[in-house]
């Protein structure tokens, strides 16, 4: 197995330490005057999703965690169940509603996600980053209403709810960037 020392963090970085595998959010060489120097890490269980910060010296080394990131197709969904198919082996693979993330909720059947595993533990699932989606609810526009920042509710295709501006009606096609859930704009029909 690679080694990684925590001299050599960087963002991003997925790394085991106890048994959990950890990856790196923010990391900051410290030298202070007096004293060793030290790694302020800042890291996330990739499991759980919670962040913890720790000191490490830039000598300790921990085993690099290999995270598989496989693209596939979400399926279907059948009750708490979301069914992903493998593009090259076309296996399905039931993946729970717990594990999906807050993203999720602006994909639709057939789109492709990368799911993400560590020793064949399925721990989370990636939404493209931006998708396009119709609306189909929210509040008859205005013509002519080009203010930008007065924003309206929508219902989009998968359910979800977001702001659109005031001139988006029902059945426009929009983008949507799914880390931040935010309207980005019209799609061209």
């Amino acid at each position: 197995m690679a080694t990684i020392s925590a001299g050599e963090f960087r963002n991003g970085v997925t790394f085991e330490m106890d048994g959990k595998v950890m990856q790196v959010v923010e990391f900051q060489h410290v030298k202070p005057g007096k004293g060793a120097a030290f790694v302020r890490t800042k890291m996330k269980n990739v499991v759980t999703g919670a962040v913890t910060e720790t000191s490490f010296n830039p000598t300790a080394k921990f085993e690099q965690a290999f995270v598989e990131r496989k693209d596939m197709e979400y399926s279907y969904n059948d009750g708490d169940l979301y069914y992903f198919m493998d593009m090259e082996t076309y296996d399905m693979l039931p993946i729970g509603k717990d594990v999906l993330g807050d993203a999720f909720r602006f994909v639709k059947e057939n789109m492709t996600c990368k799911v993400l595993s560590y020793k064949g533990n399925v721990f989370g699932v990636e939404a493209p980053n931006f998708v396009d989606l119709e609306v189909t609810d929210t509040e008859p526009g205005f013509a002519g209403n080009t203010a930008t920042n007065v924003t309206k509710p929508a219902t989009l295709e998968t359910g979800a709810e977001i702001k659109v501006p005031l001139f988006i009606n029902i059945g426009d096609k929009i983008t949507i960037d799914t880390r931040t859930g935010e309207y980005l704009s019209r799609c061209k029909n």
